[in-house]
């Protein structure tokens, strides 16, 4: 007897059954092939701090239909999947839910803390992974990995280390992003920017050969601790050189500093000689 089709297409009975058999029978799994060509994709990994959303519905939408397109011309095609930490996120989410509990970090202590950050991963990681299998991403999940597993966390020591060896990379100071809350650096990727309105302020220099005045309008008066030089356009015609030499002795609001001449034909050396004619 004929069965008769369903008014509306009930996906439940339907789409996990066919891709679990897809992955029991390693469909999506990928063997060295050297008489293949190679081609390889990593995923962008999602983190782990909530679900996915349309944005990686599209992105995971386009390695798909690339990784399925290239295996289907012969291709030894890998997609590896993986999960990101998102650590500072991460931190934030499992904060607030030990402040519902009443706790702290300092309560709970270093070890508890990542107890609790690799509770969240599991919790959540495992979601985003579900939800990539329902949208029936053909990844190899037998190399699924996660940015945090310690061959990650060795590769990333591995590499920095040699680089900076080799030379090719270097540590210096930098200005960097604090969270005095969580009393840590953060990317500006994680920092909330708000426009306030500010003053323009106008700090005269004294001379103290001449008496005249020399103005500088800035946004941030609180440099002026900092002032030690003056770096004037040697083309522009408000300021001569004669005009300058004066200013080698000059008294600011706070100190003695000296305002330098310095053009793209006078370097630091020039500068020091100039000091010394004028002393």
């Amino acid at each position: 007897m004929p069965k008769e089709l369903a008014k509306q297409y009930a996906p439940q009975g339907t789409e996990d059954r066919i891709y679990q058999n897809w992955c029991d029978k390693g469909y999506f799994h990928t063997q060295i092939d050297r008489s293949k060509k190679p081609f390889t994709i990593v995923m962008p990994p999602p983190n782990v701090t909530g679900q996915l959303h349309m944005g990686h519905a599209m992105d995971e939408t386009w390695q798909d239909i690339l990784t399925r397109y290239k295996r289907m011309q012969g291709y030894a095609a890998l997609w590896v999947p993986g999960t990101d930490h998102a650590s500072i996120a991460t931190e934030a989410k499992v904060v607030a839910k030990m402040r519902e509990e009443g706790l702290t970090k300092e309560m709970v202590g270093r070890d508890g803390f990542l107890e609790r950050a690799w509770d969240w991963k599991n919790t959540y990681g495992n979601r985003i992974v579900s939800q990539l299998k329902k949208l029936g991403c053909s990844c190899d999940w037998q190399r699924e990995r996660f940015t945090m597993d310690e061959g990650c966390s060795d590769a990333v020591k591995e590499v920095f280390v040699r680089l900076y060896n080799e030379g090719l990379i270097y540590r210096g100071n930098r200005m960097v992003n604090w969270c005095p809350h969580c009393n840590t650096s953060i990317s500006d990727a994680e920092v909330e920017y708000e426009a306030k309105e500010g003053s323009f302020w106008h700090l005269l220099y004294p001379v103290k050969e001449t008496g005249e005045m020399l103005e500088l309008a800035t946004t941030r008066p609180e440099t002026m601790l900092g002032d030690t030089a003056v770096a004037i356009n040697a083309e522009d015609p408000r300021y001569t050189l004669n005009w300058l030499r004066s200013f080698f002795n000059v008294i600011t609001l706070i100190s003695c500093c000296i305002f330098s001449y310095i053009n793209k034909n006078r370097t630091r050396t020039s500068f020091l000689s100039y000091l010394k004619g004028s002393s």
